[in-house]
């Protein structure tokens, strides 16, 4: 069952990942990508795996420690856990960058490689998306204003 439940992390994250890349312009989109309540049911899940090791990873996260990490680890629960955990900051994540990116008017050809590098490793692309947006902006404060007549 905890198997599944991991599984299960992901590929409820996954269809707000999939529009967000592939239908990015889509009202659906905008509507998901703007709720923070995409995340509650991997919260669920987060609970599901954390109630059966609530003390080691109370032990974990009140006295951090390479040690204590690796003891939770090591349970299957406390591996699903802080699995659940990472899906549902980096979907968070996800959204703020795509939602960035469509006020920014960022192409969404440009975006899709960002938000799949965050999908796979958030780290990398967190500092990748500030990069793009960082370039992007000074860009266009670079070109001509149009003025009408």
């Amino acid at each position: 069952m905890t198997g599944f439940l991991f599984e299960l992390t992901f590929l409820l994250a996954a269809p707000v990942w999939l529009l967000m890349i592939f239908a990015p312009r889509r009202r659906v989109t905008e509507r998901l990508a703007a709720s923070p309540l995409t995340v509650l049911p991997i919260l669920a899940l987060w609970a599901v795996f954390a109630a059966p090791v609530l003390p080691e990873l109370w032990a974990a996260v009140s006295s951090p420690g390479i040690d204590a990490f690796r003891d939770l680890t090591a349970l299957a629960n406390g591996a699903g856990a802080l699995w659940a955990q990472v899906i549902a900051w980096d979907l968070l994540l996800g959204q703020w960058m795509y939602r960035e990116s469509r006020r920014l008017s960022i192409s969404p050809l440009l975006m899709a490689p960002v938000l799949l590098v965050t999908i796979l490793l958030s780290p990398i692309g967190l500092p990748l998306f500030l990069a793009v947006r960082a370039i992007w902006t000074s860009r266009r404060k670079q070109q001509p204003s149009l003025v009408r007549a």
